[in-house]
């Protein structure tokens, strides 16, 4: 597909599925054995094809000859403690879907190892379209600002939804959550650590002595950008966020200064829209998404942003560090993810300069 229509089917990452092969495919009886018994209105017979983008839980699309539904699962071999939980990206889309929040309709979570060698869940397949590149190559600008003004509705609607009311009350742990990420990200980068990098040691030291006040608790998305949504094919209607294994209850801000990331970040192909010449695409500007923003969730403006974006920059390297170990130990599931592994130093010095502009103590 050309990069003038970088608009593709929703969940066919980058260029879609391929045939997986060899400890990428599925037992394909026992996962049709398991269907049967798990997911209503399944009919076989069964194909399988896995998404090409995405690094952490590998994707599967599951094509019947009635629908296509999307499997994930954990990846195979030795993990870091916590992650790849799809136990939890189960439960907060499941919870999220009944109370009318746009996500994918969850069909059956499976933690036995023994049908497919991994946890995994089923969910169904969006028929919609993602915008992989944040300059919307071929959209028009009255497109391209709609696009930007429904992802700041979305997330605003994610971060007012009622967690006792969606059942998400017990989805993570209340207050300090910047102290929670920012010690969890430490010690998985400590975990996944291949080389010394001074500007994450100033950045381990300088982020845990500068936290800021927590006022609000929501569910947190966590890797909110625009290609983690699918659109209506015809209009700028938002039918699932996808993506939620870095899900849980925190500091909205979070969400929100990451999503806010694009316009601090360079676009490259992808959500970033720093270098483009906004007004000419259509694309809003910072404020304008801020104001929307804070509109829609009854605040009255944001703090300065720079130590939220050093802390997100931190969290990336922190993540593409764990991609990288598993470079290296042969068991990173994409094609992808030894490009992406050599982003976690830069990543880690911008963090920096972020740091130094919030001001170091």
């Amino acid at each position: 597909m050309s990069k003038e229509h970088a608009v593709q089917d929703a969940q066919a990452a980058f260029t879609g599925t391929v045939e997986p092969v060899d400890a990428d495919r599925l037992d394909e009886v026992r996962l049709t054995a398991w269907m049967e018994a798990n997911v209503e209105g399944f009919r076989g017979p069964l194909t399988q094809g896995k998404f090409k983008g995405g690094q952490s839980n590998p994707t599967y699309k599951l094509s019947t000859p009635s629908r296509s539904y999307v499997l994930r699962r954990k990846p195979f071999g030795k993990l870091l403690p916590s992650a790849h939980a799809v136990n939890r990206e189960f439960k907060v889309q499941s919870c999220l879907h009944k109370v009318g929040f746009p996500v994918a309709r969850q069909y059956g979570l499976c933690t036995d190892d023994g049908v497919i060698g991994s946890w995994f869940y089923v969910m169904d397949m969006v028929d919609g379209r993602t915008n992989w590149d944040g300059a919307m190559p071929g959209a028009s600008s009255e497109e391209r600002r709609a696009v930007y003004r429904t992802m700041t509705d979305i997330l605003a609607a994610l971060h007012n939804v009622d967690l006792a009311g969606a059942g998400l009350e017990d989805y993570g742990k209340l207050g300090n959550y910047f102290g929670r990420q920012v010690d969890r990200w430490t010690r998985q980068y400590r975990l996944s650590e291949t080389e010394h990098m001074p500007a994450m040691e100033k950045l381990i030291e300088y982020l845990p002595a500068t936290l800021p006040e927590q006022t609000r608790t929501s569910v947190v998305h966590g890797d909110y950008r625009i290609d983690n949504l699918i659109f209506a094919h015809d209009r700028p209607k938002v039918l699932a966020v996808l993506d939620w294994e870095l899900s849980t209850l925190g500091d909205p801000l979070a969400d929100f200064t990451y999503f806010c990331m694009a316009w601090v970040t360079e676009n490259g192909g992808r959500s970033g829209v720093m270098d483009l010449n906004r007004a000419e695409l259509g694309i809003p500007e910072l404020d304008e998404v801020i104001e929307l923003y804070c509109a829609a969730t009854g605040r009255t403006d944001v703090p300065d942003m720079n130590w939220y974006f050093a802390y997100n920059h931190f969290r990336l390297a922190g993540i593409l560090q764990g991609i990288k170990k598993r470079v290296i130990d042969g068991t990173a599931s994409s094609a992808h993810a030894k490009a992406m592994s050599a982003r976690v130093e830069p990543l880690s010095q911008r963090a920096w300069s972020f740091a130094e502009r919030a001001g170091v103590r």
